[in-house]
C-alpha cells in the first residue's frame, strides 16, 4: 500500500529474469516447518475434505480477493527479501500516492488464496535465506480483511514465513485479534500528526489510525512506523515532533522509516487522467531528512 517500491509484477508472472537461486520448484512442499502447536496447512489428498482455514470458516467458501499484483522486494516492505502481495482497493486518496492504480477494487484481479500461496511457495528457500518473509500490502489490505487474514495465516503456518501487514491503520477496527496473531510485524503509516494536514493528505480523519496504533501497543505487537516527509506539507516542525512523541510513547515501535517524498509515480496519475497536485513539490534535502531523523531519535526511536 505504502511502500515506495515501483510497479510490481502481474500476479502469477515470475519477476524479470530467472527464478531466484534455490527457489523451490512449483508444487514442492514447503521448506519451513510448521511452528509448534500450529495446525499445518498441508496439501489436501485427493478425495479428502479441504482444510478449514479462517477465511473458509468465516465465508463457507474458498477465499478470494482482488489482487493488484505481487513482487519480490528488499528493504522497503519489512526485513529481508519479501514476497509482497498488493491488494486492490483503498479508502484513502493520498496526495503523494505512488500507486493510485490500486485505489479501486474493481481494477484488481479476482485471485484465490491458493494461487497466491502457491506463487509465494516458489521462493520460500530464497526468502528464508535472506531473513525475509511475506507482506500483505495494497491499496489497503484491511479493506479485504478476510482475504488478508487468510493470506497472513497461510504464509505464516503453511510456508513458515515471517509475516507483515502494511496498513494506514484507518480500517484497523477490521483487523481481528486472530488476524493480528498471524501478523509478526505491522508497518503502520502515520502520515501527519495534525488532523487538518492528515485530512488534506488522505481525505480521511486521523483518529482511527491513532486508535489502531494504541491497540497494537496494548497487544505488544511489533510496529515499524513509516512517515513520508513532504516539503511544505508534512515537514512542519510541530507535525514531526507530534508524530515522534506519539510513536516514542507507544513502547512497541522498533523502527521508524523516514521516507522522502518523490514523484516516481506521477506517470500513473497522468494515465488515470487525475491531477497530481504535488507536481511542483521538491524532494526533501538530505539535511532536512537527517534533522527529522534526529527528532525521532530524541524520543528513543530507531529512525532510519
Amino acid at each position: 500500500m505504502t511502500s515506495l517500491a515501483l510497479g510490481p509484477a502481474t500476479p502469477g508472472a515470475a519477476p524479470p529474469g530467472a527464478a531466484p537461486p534455490g527457489a523451490a520448484p512449483p508444487g514442492a512442499a514447503p521448506h519451513a516447518a510448521t511452528p509448534p502447536g500450529a495446525a499445518p496447512h498441508a496439501a489436501t489428498p485427493p478425495g479428502a475434505a479441504a482444510p478449514v482455514t479462517p477465511a473458509a470458516a468465516a465465508t463457507r467458501r474458498p477465499s478470494e480477493g482482488s489482487v493488484h499484483s505481487w513482487d519480490l522486494s528488499t528493504g522497503v516492505d519489512g526485513p529481508g527479501t519479501r514476497f509482497v502481495t498488493f491488494l486492490s482497493g483503498c479508502p484513502l486518496t493520498c496526495l503523494y500516492c505512488h500507486n493510485p492504480d490500486t485505489w479501486k477494487m474493481r481494477n484488481g484481479r479476482r485471485t484465490s488464496a491458493d494461487s497466491v500461496i502457491a506463487e509465494a511457495g516458489r521462493y520460500v528457500r530464497f526468502i528464508s535465506a535472506s531473513g525475509g518473509g511475506a507482506t500483505v500490502s495494497g491499496g489497503e489490505p484491511l479493506l479485504q480483511p478476510v482475504f488478508t487474514g487468510e493470506l497472513l495465516h497461510r504464509m505464516k503456518h503453511e510456508l513458515g514465513l515471517h509475516t507483515a501487514l502494511d496498513t494506514s491503520g484507518f480500517l484497523g477496527v477490521r483487523a481481528t485479534d486472530a488476524l493480528l496473531r498471524d501478523t509478526d510485524l505491522v508497518l503502520l503509516d502515520i502520515k501527519s500528526w495534525d488532523p487538518d494536514t492528515y485530512k488534506r493528505v488522505t481525505g480521511r480523519p486521523l483518529r482511527p489510525t491513532l486508535d489502531f496504533a494504541r491497540r497494537l501497543a496494548d497487544l505488544g505487537q511489533e510496529v515499524h512506523v513509516r512517515f513520508v516527509l513532504v516539503p511544505g506539507l508534512t515537514d512542519d516542525p510541530a507535525d514531526v515532533e507530534g508524530v515522534a512523541a506519539f510513536a516514542g510513547g507507544l513502547g512497541n515501535v522498533s523502527r521508524v522509516d523516514i521516507l522522502p517524498f518523490h514523484k516516481l509515480g506521477e506517470a500513473k496519475w497522468q494515465a488515470l487522467a487525475t491531477p497530481f497536485t504535488l507536481h511542483d513539490t521538491p524532494s526533501p534535502t538530505p539535511e532536512r531528512i537527517a534533522e527529522v531523523r534526529e527528532v525521532f531519535r530524541a524520543h528513543g526511536l530507531n529512525a532510519v
